[in-house]
Parts: structure tokens; C-alpha cells; sequence
């Protein structure tokens, strides 16, 4: 009898057990086979649509006027494979049209992504490249929301890749992510670090002189772009002249040692010295963070890396960011987003946005400070090419290739409570063609305020 109700006991365990096994089983199939069909070759993708309802990706072989993915090409990807740190490829399930419950593909079905992109401006910015390399972000330093986002050389998606082995490098990414010499535009977080260090009242009492060059401590000389040199300045004429005699005389400063440097650069999101990179991850996307060599205030590799040459690299993406830091007068970056909701197959919103903050990179007060000096520099020296706009801005060239190519680069905030737009923009071999920075810029915030 004993033996029988013991029976009775296994068999009941082993019931229990089965039935447990095809309860998790039944919920891992349902919780993952959108995952599994949108990698299958039976997929049937929804769509992703700009801000205003405009198609950004379309896998169902519908037509589309000629280049009309060609803006977005290298951001927003396909399903092919081909480009892996794209929207697509990083949230290709939930573009999935498959239900579970009905075990059917439905190409009627209404998963989508909805981007915060702006299609109208990203094809006016595109477009005003003329054919040249390079790249352009911008985004909503209140919100988040990345608004523009183009990278050239680029691709149209629906054309396929069988012309591969001829694209141009570059063209299979964004190049906004990744990370670029950023040239004087680094000296935005050289003079953070100073206010920082030093305090405003320091920072501004100082002043430096220019002859075109300067030997530093080491014996090294430090070249100003006018050879004429600049005369003596304070902080707001050398943002303003760009100057490289006086940012290596401010590195080399008693009131500025190198270990304060060190710390705000940190607290920006540098890995310094060989320090392990962390990324940004922008709706699953990848955003490489910045890196430079900070070794002796006296040496020219520790200098040049703070004017924004040698071994310093930023994304595009980051130096955008630390503007919304400055920008919004809190010293905190505002994390950038691309995808602002998505539905699923029965047209249910699944995600939503929300905007998020990073941890305090700088004081307000250095915040503060900073915006007023970008400021009065763009209105001292921007006002006729970005007319109309009230904007802070910082300029840069970048030497690359070894010395042989300069690139250009303008990064800037809107200072209006309406249009609260945080930029970065790069040209590629500045001296290649006629067209600048400030009429990339001109054209986009046109683009995005109209």
C-alpha cells in the first residue's frame, strides 16, 4: 500500500513537472518567436517612419521615387545584413509581423517604429553636401530627440549591394558615431576643465600672448593657424581667435594641473591614456566615446591633444551631447534617442520614449559659463552666415591623414526655448570644395524651423 501511494506521489511530481515544462515552454515560444521569424526567410518587416509619417524603411518591395532612402541609408539600414550598428539590424524584432496566437505572417500587420527623425531635413542637409563627405547630427537638447542624422558617402538600401567591392569607405556606417579628430571644437572641454579647475574669476583674470608660434616648456612648438599671431588675449578672445599659443600656455599654467584636466575630461566620458572606452547606446545603436593621451602638461602630444589633435577622438554624437550640457545650463547631458514609440502587429504601442539625463559632466555654473562665451561668439562671428538664429558656437580643423587633409567642424546650440537644437557638422577635406560648415548649418536649421 505504502509503495503504491508512493507511486502515486512520483507520478504526480512527474505530472506537476511536465506540465511546468510546457507552461515556460509555451511562454518562451510566444516571448520569442518574433525574434526568431524576423530572422527567418519567411519575415514579413513592418515599416519605420519619420516624425511626421514618412516611410524610412520599407522591406516589402514597394517603390519609392529614386535615392529616397539615400539620407538615411547608413543609419536606418535594412534586413540584409550587410550593416550591423543600424535601427534595423539592432531592432529588427520588433518590426516583426508575426502572430503568435494565429501562427500566421501577416503583411497586413501594423508593427512599426517611429523615429524622432526629421525626413524633410535629413534630405536638405544631404543635399546642401554637394557630393562631399562627411556628416551632420543634431537633436532636441530638452528632449533628446535626434532630429537629423546623415553621413555621406551613403547608400539607397533598395538598390541592393552588388555594386559593393566599388563603395566608398565609409559608406556602411554613420559616421556620426564614431570617432573623428575633433579639432579646436575640443577646446570647449579644455575650457571646461579650466572653470572647473580655476573658477570663472581665475580663468578670466589670465591672458597670454600670441606671436603665431610658441615654444612651450619641452622646447616644442605650438603653431597658431595666423602666423601673425593674435597679440595677448583672455579666454573669450582665444575661443573666439581659436587660438593654439594660448590653450598651451593655459595646459601648462600652475592653477591648471593636469590631474584637474584629467577629472572633468573623465567625467565628460574621455577613456584617457589607454583607459577601457565605454559606448552610448542609442536604441541598441553603438556610439563610440572619446579617448586622448594626457601624460605631462609640459610636453606637446598633452597639449596638442587638448587643442583637439594627436591621439584625441570624438564622435560627432558626443560632442553634440556635451553642447545640451551647455545648452540647457545644467552641466548634465541630455541621452540621446532615435526611436520615439512602437507598435506591435496589432498596431499596440509597446515602447515609449522618455527623456533621460546623464550624470552632472560639469558644474551649472561652468554650464553657464560656457554658454555665455559660445554665445557671444556666435553672435560676434556667426550672425550673417547662420542669420536668424541665436546661436552658441564653436569651430574646428582637424588635421588627418597624416598632416596631408584638414577637416571642418562647427558644433553650436540654438539658444531658443522654441527650437532647442544641439549640432554637430563635419566636412571632410575641408579645401576640396566651396562649401562650409556654417552653410550646412544654415540649411538645416532652416530645414528644422520652417
Amino acid at each position: 500500500m505504502k509503495s503504491i501511494r508512493r507511486g502515486q506521489r512520483i507520478m504526480t511530481l512527474f505530472i506537476i513537472l511536465f506540465i511546468a515544462g510546457m507552461v515556460v515552454l509555451v511562454v518562451k515560444i510566444h516571448s520569442e518567436s518574433s525574434y526568431y521569424m524576423s530572422n527567418s526567410d519567411d519575415q514579413v518587416l513592418g515599416k519605420v517612419y519619420d516624425r511626421s509619417g514618412d516611410v524610412l524603411f520599407d522591406d516589402s518591395g514597394t517603390e519609392y521615387e529614386e535615392n529616397h532612402f539615400l539620407d538615411v541609408g547608413n543609419l536606418i539600414g535594412d534586413a540584409q545584413g550587410q550593416m550591423t550598428n543600424t535601427l534595423v539590424a539592432r531592432n529588427i524584432d520588433k518590426l516583426n509581423n508575426y502572430s503568435f496566437e494565429t501562427g500566421l505572417m501577416e503583411s497586413g500587420g501594423k508593427a512599426a517604429i517611429y523615429t524622432t527623425l526629421d525626413h524633410y531635413a535629413n534630405q536638405a542637409v544631404y543635399n546642401a553636401y554637394q557630393g562631399r563627405n562627411g556628416c551632420a547630427v543634431a537633436y532636441d537638447y530638452k528632449t533628446g530627440e535626434i532630429l537629423v542624422s546623415v553621413s555621406l558617402p551613403s547608400l539607397d538600401v533598395t538598390k541592393g549591394y552588388a555594386d559593393i567591392e566599388n563603395f566608398e569607405t565609409g559608406t556602411l556606417i554613420s559616421k556620426t558615431l564614431y570617432g573623428t579628430v575633433p579639432g579646436s571644437t575640443q577646446k570647449v572641454s579644455t575650457l571646461a576643465a579650466a572653470l572647473e579647475v580655476m573658477g570663472a574669476d581665475t580663468l578670466f583674470s589670465k591672458s597670454y600672448t600670441c606671436t603665431g608660434e610658441y615654444i612651450n616648456k619641452s622646447g616644442d612648438t605650438i603653431s597658431c593657424h595666423n602666423s601673425s599671431g593674435h597679440g595677448t588675449q583672455n579666454i573669450q578672445e582665444a575661443i573666439e581667435n581659436s587660438c593654439n599659443p594660448f590653450f598651451a600656455q593655459l595646459v601648462e599654467d600652475e592653477d591648471l594641473p593636469l590631474d584637474g584636466i584629467k577629472n572633468t575630461y573623465r567625467k565628460m566620458g574621455y577613456a584617457i591614456n589607454g583607459e577601457e572606452q565605454t559606448t552610448i547606446d542609442i536604441d541598441g545603436i553603438i556610439c563610440e566615446t572619446a579617448s586622448t593621451t594626457l601624460e605631462n602638461s609640459y610636453e606637446f602630444q598633452t597639449q596638442w591633444g587638448c587643442i583637439g589633435q594627436g591621439d584625441t577622438l570624438v564622435s560627432p554624437v558626443q560632442l553634440m551631447m556635451w553642447q545640451s550640457a551647455i545648452a540647457n545650463g545644467t552641466g548634465k547631458m541630455t541621452m540621446p534617442h532615435l526611436i520615439d514609440y512602437v507598435t506591435d502587429v496589432n498596431g499596440k504601442i509597446t515602447e515609449q520614449a522618455e527623456t533621460e539625463f546623464s550624470d552632472e559632466i560639469f558644474s551649472s555654473s561652468t554650464a553657464e559659463t560656457i554658454r555665455q562665451i559660445l554665445l557671444t561668439n556666435g553672435s560676434d562671428n556667426y550672425s550673417y552666415s547662420i542669420s536668424g538664429y541665436t546661436i552658441g558656437v564653436k569651430s574646428g580643423t582637424a588635421q588627418v591623414k597624416n598632416g596631408d587633409e584638414e577637416n571642418s567642424l562647427l558644433v553650436g546650440f540654438v539658444d531658443d526655448s522654441r527650437h532647442p537644437i544641439a549640432f554637430c557638422i563635419m566636412i571632410e577635406d575641408k579645401n576640396g570644395g566651396s562649401i562650409t560648415t556654417e552653410e550646412i548649418a544654415k540649411t538645416m536649421l532652416d530645414a528644422l524651423c520652417s
